[in-house]
C-alpha cells in the first residue's frame, strides 16, 4: 500500500499544473474530475488526465483519478475516459453506501479482466462527507478493493449544518470516527483540508493534530502545503528511537515472563507495544527505517 501522508489534488483539466505537481516529490497525486473542474471543463479533464496518465512519469508519487459522484450523471464517462490507462487507484467522493463502492469496483474488475491486470490491482478510496457517509462507514469500510477514506471536512459541515472553525471541534466525531472505521479494516484514513494554503503555523498544527487522533495522511490542496504535511506524518528520530527500543525491551520481558515493566519511568504493556509498533510502521512507509 502507497504512503499517502500528503495527497495533492491537481484539478484534472490544468496540464501544466499536472506536470508541475511531479516536481514536488509528493506521495500522491490525485488528479481531480469533480469539484476543481467547472462543469463545462469535465471532458476536457477527462481527456487531459488520460495523456496525462499515458504520456507522464509519475516516479515514486501514486497516480491517482477523482471522478465526479455516482449519480451526478458524470461518473460513467469519467471512469471510462481514464482507467484504460491504469491509474494507480480511482477516487470515488461523496460515498454513502457500499453499493457505490461496488459500482465502481464492477467496472475496475472488468478492465482488469479485459486487459489481464492482476485483480485488484486497481485501487479505490472513497471520500465520506456527508452524515450518511459518517453512518454508513462501518459498510463502506469493509469492500476488499478499498485502500483508504478521505473525510471531507467542508462537505460534511455543509450536510449537518455546522459551522467552520478554525479549530474544526465541528468535526471532531466525523474525523475519530473515520479513523476508528479505518483502523478496524486496516485501511488509511486521510484528514480534511487546510484551506489557507498561506498559513504554514495553522496548516502545521492541524496536520499534528489529525497525525495525533490516527489518521495516515491529509489532503492538499497546494504546493506549499506539501512538505510540512510530509512532516507531521512522518515521527521524529527521537519517536522511532523511543519505538524501536519499546519493541526490544518487550520481547526481552517477555522472555523473561513479564507482563508489564518499567523503561524510563514509564510502565509498557501491550497498547504501547502496539503503540510502538505503529510508530515504525509509519516510519517505514515514510522511508525512515
Amino acid at each position: 500500500m502507497h504512503s499517502r501522508r500528503a495527497l495533492l489534488y491537481m484539478p484534472g483539466d490544468d496540464w501544466k499544473k499536472i506536470t508541475k505537481s511531479l516536481t514536488l516529490g509528493v506521495d500522491c497525486i490525485c488528479m481531480d474530475m469533480e469539484d476543481g473542474v467547472a462543469a463545462s471543463r469535465k471532458s476536457e479533464a477527462r481527456a487531459t488526465i488520460a495523456k496525462a496518465l499515458q504520456e507522464l512519469d509519475f516516479g515514486k508519487s501514486e497516480k491517482l483519478a477523482r471522478i465526479n459522484s455516482v449519480g451526478s450523471g458524470w461518473e460513467r464517462d469519467d471512469i471510462a475516459a481514464v482507467l484504460p490507462f491504469r491509474p494507480d487507484g480511482i477516487v470515488i467522493p461523496k460515498v454513502e453506501s457500499l453499493d457505490q463502492i461496488k459500482w465502481g469496483s464492477e467496472i475496475i474488475e472488468s478492465a482488469e479482466l479485459k486487459y489481464g491486470w492482476p485483480i485488484n490491482s486497481v485501487r479505490m478510496l472513497v471520500g465520506v462527507e456527508t452524515a450518511k457517509g459518517i453512518l454508513n462507514l462501518k459498510e463502506i469500510a469493509s469492500h476488499p478493493r478499498l485502500d483508504g477514506i478521505i473525510f471531507g471536512g467542508e462537505d460534511f459541515a455543509a450536510s449537518v449544518g455546522a459551522t467552520r472553525t478554525a479549530d474544526a471541534t465541528e468535526l471532531l466525531y466525523a474525523r475519530q470516527a473515520v479513523v476508528a472505521a479505518c483502523a478496524a479494516f486496516s485501511l488509511q484514513a486521510i484528514d480534511i483540508v487546510f484551506i489557507d494554503f498561506k498559513d504554514a503555523d495553522g496548516l502545521r498544527l492541524e496536520a499534528e493534530q489529525g497525525a495525533g487522533f490516527g489518521f495516515s495522511g491529509k489532503q492538499v490542496i497546494h504546493p506549499n502545503q506539501v512538505s510540512v504535511t510530509q512532516e507531521a506524518f512522518t515521527p521524529s528520530d527521537d519517536a522511532i528511537a523511543s519505538a524501536k527500543r519499546i519493541v526490544e525491551t518487550f520481547e526481552a520481558s517477555q522472555k523473561e515472563g513479564k507482563g508489564s515493566y518499567a523503561l524510563d519511568g514509564k510502565m509498557i504493556d501491550m497498547p504501547l507495544l502496539k503503540n510502538a509498533q505503529k510508530v515504525l510502521e509509519r516510519a517505514h512507509a515514510a522511508g525512515k527505517t
